[in-house]
Order: structure tokens, then sequence, then C-alpha cells
């Protein structure tokens, strides 16, 4: 089956260049034969990366040691979820999985296309015929995963998966974040088919609308599982460290949250047409830039897949032809794109996503300048100086809680101009119970508190005063009409998804700031104990009881068992684990959490010394779970958004 793989993949090459030039042909010559060739050139070429893909899958399954990549990245001793896990577990399975979701959302796209302009449907065929050719390229002749190792060579047994990804999260994870990564590819593909064609009204939006948010949908998702990993499996307290490959995955975030929210001013007023263009090309380029950071080795990062060499500066090289010639071209075009209308007033809904706007690209220049300083300054200086968590929440937390003002702020306003009587009726309520919230905190905790989590409350509670104030009286209207309460919710949510389903994301990322916030109140001991002893952090006692060692087969070390306590009140026996993984000579601290809905209690062994004693870290995270709340209540309002009405699509196929 692996040798099915590699000329499936030798065939993809061939039939996706052929399809390419039958794109671009029919792009110039407006023939819709050769837009019909390129169309099932994007279907067969999936076709042969599937089979190529199950191929590799097949050889993880079987231990086919005899292929190197294989070799490399699992072993006989792995449950089976995680050797078929490992192929994305190194670089040449990794782009071998981006070039199979590529072709996915690319047969996807040609599948639901038949809508699509006659003259833009060759150009996007062509775009993601040129992107899917990159890949096909690397993965046939730069980077290879089915090359074999010499008979003599091969292993017994193969060197296994790095121990850290033996977490559920990640057999997920880095899936989530491939499929938020590649799926902008097409409306990045929509977006350069309109500026190639000169179509530049609203067809491309309106065919990119749903291929922009489930990509994001996928990005976000994978963010949030990969800060979940983190807080689990590697044993520091935390759930986002600003690493560079985290970075990475937040940049075209962010750049596509903007564009997610300037869209609609182009819908409502034709108005940015300039400025969505560029946000969607910034975001698919910071795609794979990101990319590029993390198999180049420019940035330091515990998340990459190589140390630096040749390869870098081919994938860096397509980064900037890519940028090239989307930027070129919109720049060619940027007169036609220009709007009649105008911002009326500051005080109007298309002021507060335009400023919404801005600081997301500040939020963006923080985390790409934090990002590459350390290569900049070793360029300049010859010496790397890297930069730490401090100047990222510095920089980028009053801009969170600028967008947090902003998301109670714009759906109060008017599009247009908004008069003085309707926005005092308008922010009466959620402003009281802003204004409400804050003076309570003062009174329970007094001028001790910070100002960034009295301030992340506060905010936070003006906007869920914000978001209940448009469902309670969007509910009571329709109430007035006969409809019950659950009905009204139902018929709000079903009519207008978007506006009602992002206000359940807006509760999400309240809910998750709420938690960020918390780390106001963080406390963390470090403390070597003898066994009877114990230790106490804020009304918690812990006791150490004993330790015992592990004897697996592919690692060894030990566990602490640690009573712990509320008072006087039992609430359970702590098993942090200090393990180290034979094969990989690699050292890894398993944390035991207690968690409840207020805080966690987050307990790691540091070490057993020779004289019985154990050295324990714990750390006081009050509110952390409130982030994975957040999370939740995000997908939810994104499955709000997403979720597919018939009779609604019936309705817009008659129009």
């Amino acid at each position: 089956m692996s040798d099915l793989g590699f000329f499936a993949l030798r065939l993809a090459f061939v039939v996706n260049l052929l399809g390419l030039g039958a794109a671009i042909f029919a792009g110039v010559s407006r023939r819709d034969e050769w837009t019909e060739v390129a169309r099932r050139a994007v279907l067969l070429t999936g076709a042969c990366v599937a089979v190529s893909i199950v191929g590799l899958w097949v050889a993880f399954a079987g231990c086919e040691f005899q292929i190197r990549y294989v070799a490399e990245h699992s072993a006989r001793g792995m449950t089976l979820p995680y050797r078929l896990a490992a192929l994305w577990g190194g670089q040449a399975g990794s782009l071998l999985l981006w070039l199979f979701l590529l072709c996915a959302y690319s047969a996807a796209c040609v599948r639901t296309s038949r809508g699509t302009s006659r003259r833009l449907a060759p150009w996007v065929y062509a775009s993601l015929l040129a992107n899917a050719l990159f890949f096909l390229v690397l993965t046939n002749f730069v980077t290879n995963p089915f090359d074999r190792l010499p008979p003599s060579e091969v292993p017994s047994d193969g060197n296994g998966l790095n121990p850290l990804l033996h977490h559920p999260a990640m057999l997920a994870h880095p899936v989530m974040l491939y499929l938020g990564f590649v799926g902008f590819a097409v409306p990045f593909s929509y977006g350069f088919a309109a500026l190639a064609t000169g179509e530049l009204g609203t067809a491309w939006l309106r065919s990119t609308r749903r291929w922009t948010l489930v990509p994001w949908f996928f990005l976000s998702i994978g963010i949030l599982l990969g800060g979940r990993w983190a807080y689990e499996v590697l044993g520091w307290g935390g759930y986002w460290a600003w690493d560079p490959v985290e970075n990475a995955s937040f940049m075209p975030w962010l750049a596509a949250t903007a564009y997610l929210h300037s869209v609609m001013i182009q819908e409502k007023r034709d108005m940015l047409k300039i400025w969505n263009l560029t946000l969607i090309g910034l975001t698919y380029c910071l795609c794979l830039f990101g990319t590029f950071l993390t198999r180049s080795g420019v940035v330091q990062s515990v998340h990459s897949f190589t140390s630096g060499g040749w390869f870098g500066f081919i994938f860096l090289g397509y980064v900037l032809v890519i940028a090239a010639i989307f930027f070129g071209l919109l720049v060619v075009r940027r007169s036609a794109l220009r709007s009649p209308h105008r911002l009326e007033s500051v005080v109007s809904r298309e002021a507060s996503f335009l400023i919404n706007n801005w600081i997301f690209l500040g939020i963006l220049a923080v985390v790409v300048w934090g990002t590459l300083f350390p290569v900049i300054s070793e360029s300049i200086t010859g010496t790397r100086i890297v930069i730490g968590p401090a100047f990222f929440n510095t920089m980028t937390g009053p801009l969170a809680l600028a967008l947090l003002l902003l998301t109670g702020v714009g759906p109060l306003i008017a599009w247009r101009r908004a008069s003085l009587a309707s926005v005092r009726r308008q922010f009466l309520w959620p402003a009281a119970f802003g204004l409400t919230t804050a003076a309570a905190l003062l009174g329970v905790f007094g001028v001790g508190l910070s100002f960034f989590a009295l301030a992340t409350w506060s905010l936070g509670a003006f906007v869920t005063g914000t978001i209940v104030q448009e469902y309670w009286r969007a509910i009571r209207a329709r109430m007035r009409h006969g409809d019950g309460a659950l009905r009204a919710l139902a018929t709000l949510l079903q009519r207008n998804q978007r506006r009602y389903g992002g206000y359940i994301v807006h509760l999400g990322v309240v809910f998750l700031l709420i938690g960020v916030a918390g780390t106001a109140f963080n406390q963390e001991l470090l403390e070597n104990v003898r066994p009877g002893a114990a230790v106490e952090i804020a009304d918690y006692r812990l006791e150490y009881l004993t330790a015992k060692p592990l004897p697996k087969q592919h690692y060894g070390g030990a566990v602490a068992r640690i009573a712990l306590f509320r008072g006087e009140t039992p609430l359970g026996v702590m098993t942090p684990e200090k393990r180290m993984y034979w094969l990989e000579e690699q050292p890894a601290s398993i944390p035991s959490i207690h968690s409840t809905l207020g805080e966690d209690l987050y307990v790691t062994l540091t070490a057993i010394e020779p004289d019985g004693s154990a050295t324990v870290k714990v750390h006081r995270n009050p509110l952390v779970n409130w982030i994975w709340i957040g999370g939740y209540t995000f997908v939810l309002g994104a499955l709000v958004i997403l979720w597919p009405h018939p009779e609604r699509t019936r309705e817009h196929d008659r129009r």
C-alpha cells in the first residue's frame, strides 16, 4: 500500500500541473470547456492525494519501518490512535496532511461553485491548484514521506513519537490548526480571482462568507486545544506562553477575525473594499508564514519541526511570491475598488467596527514584532534577544480591554449615524450593570485589586448586559406576535444566525477573559517536604505521604502521593509524576490538578531527593476554568453561525 501511496503522489503532481495549465488557459481564453478540465483536475488531484495519505496511514498501522518517516516517528509499543497521529508528528507527514486538507477544501469548493461567475471560476481553480502544486513539489521531491531506508538500516522498532504528544488533545489539535490554516486558501483564491478578472463587486464576497467562517472556526478550536494540552502536559502551570509557534497560529486568527467584522461594513454600506481584500490576503499569507516559522528554525521553539537549512528559504520564497502577486494585483486594481460612500459619523456602528479592526491589527503588530525581534536583534547585533511574556502581556493587555469595550459598544450603536437619545436609551442598562459590578469588586477587594482584573470583569459585565439586552428585546418583540419565549429564541437563531450567534461568541470571549484576568490572584509555591510533612497555600493543605517508582515499559520515574485538604476537610489524593522516557532520553513532569469552578490547584513533582523527601511546585490558579468554559461557549456560538437551515438555503438559491 505504501508503494501505491508513493505513485499516487507522483500522479497527483502530473495531474495538478496539467490542471493548472488548463485553468490559466481557461481564464485567459474564457473557454468553459477548459474550465471544466481544470475542475476535474482539482477533483482527480484530491483523489490521488487521498490514496497517498491512506497509504502512509497503512504504513504506520502496520509498523513498516523500512519507510524512514514511519521509523522516525512511531514504535510498536504505541497504541493505534497514536501511531496514526504520528503522521503529523514530523515535517514530511505534516506537509502531506496540509496537502490532503488543501485538496479536500478544493474539491468541496469546486463541487459547490456551480453558481460562481464564469470569469471567476477558472482563476479560483488556478489559485487552488497553484497552492497544491507547491506542496506537491515539496512532498514529491524535497521531503518525501515515502522515502525508504537501505535494507541494512531498517530497525526492528521505531524511534517513537515525542512523549509530550501522547495526549488526547494532540490527536486533534494539529488537525484543527491545519483545517484552519489551509481553509483560508479558498477565500484567498476568490479574492485573487476577483483581482485577476476585475470583477470587484460582491460576487466574490458572497462566495467566501462561509468559506472564511469554517477555517476560522477550526483555527479557534485548534488554539484552544493547544492551550489545554500545554496546561495538562507541560507542567508549568500555564496555558499560553507567547511561544513563537503559538503566535504563528494566533497571527492569522487576528487578521481573519478583523476581516469577519469589517466585511459586514462592505455588505451593509459597500465600503472598505480595498481593506477587506487586504485582510483576506494578509490572513492566508500569515498562515503560510506561520508554517514557515514552524519549519525553518528561524525562531526557537519546542514546537519546531526542523532546525533550519535551505528548506526554510524555499518556504519563505513561496510566501513572498504569493504575497507579491496578490498585493501587486491589489495595487493595480485600487482605483476600481474605491467606494463612493464615506464614514458619516464617528458615533456609528461602522466606526466601531473600523476601530475594532485597527485594534486587532495593533495586537497583530505587537505579536509579529515580539516574535521576530530575536531574529532581528541577532541579525543587527549578533546577539539573539528573546522577548518574554511580560512584553506581550503589557502591550496587548490595554488593546484587549479596548476590544472588550467595543464588543459591548458596537451592537448598541446604529448604522450610519446614532442620535444622542438612542445612545442614552441603549447604553443605560448595560452601563449600569458594568458600573455596579465595578463598585461591587472595589467593595470586596478594595484598592488592592489590579486595574486589569477590575477593568476586565467590569467591562465583561457591560458586554454581558449588552448581549442580554439585545436578546431580551428581540425575544420580547416576537412574543408580542404570539411566539413563546423558546420559539422566539429559536426563530432569532434561525433567521439571523450571524448576529445572534455572534453574540454567543462574544459571550465566550467575555468568559475567556474573565479566566485570563484571574491570573491577578495566582499563587505559586516551591517546597521540599518530607513524608508526613505538609505545605499550605491559601486555605489548602497538602500532606506528602509517599512516593512510588514507575516501572513502565517505555519510561521510568516516580509518582508522589499527596493528601489534599481544605481546612480539615479531605478532598482527595493528588498524584503528580516525574518521568524519564528511555528511548527519547526526555524528562517530563505530569501534573496533578484539582479543579473547581472557582480555581485549580495544580501540583507538579520536581524531584525525589535521596533522603526520601520530595520537591513539589504548587500553583493556585483562580478562575482558570472560565477559559475553557469560554472556549466551549465560543464554539457553541460559532456552530450557531454555521448551522445550515435548508429553508433559508432554498430561498437564497431562488434569489
